[in-house]
């Protein structure tokens, strides 16, 4: 049987990304679907139901320093949105800070470094994470990854 971890970088700018660990350089790393500003979550769903994950490894995270009330309460509402769809689905999942995942990858908080290890790890899907604004994608790729590498075990 073939083990998917969704991996999830939180919020209405993060990213979803699907990894096989029996196909170490395979990942599928997109772009957290969005409607009207907010998750789509009809979307999200679909996605999450078409590649059929067995686990989901999701930041945690909290509100950031200098944060407004409305940005906090809407990236709130975001993660309630995924994981409310990983529990519908029945997806087992698991939270782990940013500290915790970036120590395994000796990562800071550079988003451009976790960028360059994602497509050091997942080479002949480089594409995925192109792009400067891709550092969610990447961030992504890095959960499940870690998830798989240190969860999983």
């Amino acid at each position: 049987m073939t083990t998917c971890i969704l991996g999830v970088d939180p919020g209405v700018s993060g990213a979803i990304a699907f990894y096989w660990p029996e196909a170490q350089h395979r990942v599928i790393a997109e772009d957290a679907p969005t409607a009207f500003g907010l998750i789509d979550a009809v979307t999200l769903a679909d996605r999450i139901r078409q590649l059929k994950p067995d686990l989901a490894i999701i930041e945690s995270v909290g509100a950031m320093p200098g944060q407004g009330v409305s940005s906090t309460f809407k990236f709130g509402r975001a993660v309630g949105t995924v994981d409310g769809i990983l529990s519908t689905l029945v997806i087992p999942r698991r939270f782990v800070t940013p500290t915790v995942w970036k120590r395994h990858w000796r990562l800071d908080k550079d988003k451009e470094k976790s960028r360059a290890l994602a497509i050091q790890l997942f080479p002949s899907c480089a594409n995925h994470f192109a792009r400067k604004k891709d550092h969610n994608r990447a961030e992504a790729a890095l959960i499940a990854r870690y998830g798989a590498e240190v969860l999983c075990k």
